[in-house]
């Protein structure tokens, strides 16, 4: 099973927005983040996990992981596919870095026929859960 880590969108106003920015800086050259360290599961990750991005306390995209590199400044550099995969929404509070998601907590991309908002918001389930009715 692949893992995958999540990061917080920084600076997005929204999912037109984030896969805006990707396709930009694809056109500059490769995509990628960096970080300070390199994670120690990398290799469960690189080439079959995902960076699940975190916009508005919601997991709502992801793109795949392509492999982890170096970057400069003695950072790692993680690739990225420019490509972004809308996924339901999962709540999820943010984080600075990134932080490990296992491969079952993860959320189902939205399929080809399905829009984002065609689910109930992750808030409103979360407390129609809480009260038991869902």
């Amino acid at each position: 099973m692949p893992l995958h880590i999540t990061k917080v969108a920084f600076g997005t106003t929204g999912v037109e927005h984030l896969a805006e920015r990707l396709r930009a800086r694809a056109e500059a050259g490769p995509v990628f983040l960096t970080t300070r360290y390199l994670p120690k599961r990398h290799e469960e990750i690189a080439g079959q996990g995902s960076l699940f991005w975190i916009l508005k306390h919601q997991l709502i995209a992801r793109s795949p992981i392509l492999s982890f590199g170096e970057a400069e400044g003695g950072r790692v550099a993680i690739h990225i596919d420019p490509v972004l995969i809308l996924t339901h929404a999962r709540p999820k509070r943010a984080h600075q870095g990134w932080r490990y998601l296992e491969d079952c907590d993860a959320p189902v991309d939205l399929g080809d026929d399905m829009v984002v908002g065609d689910q109930m918001p992750a808030a409103l389930m979360g407390k129609l859960s809480g009260l038991g009715l869902l």
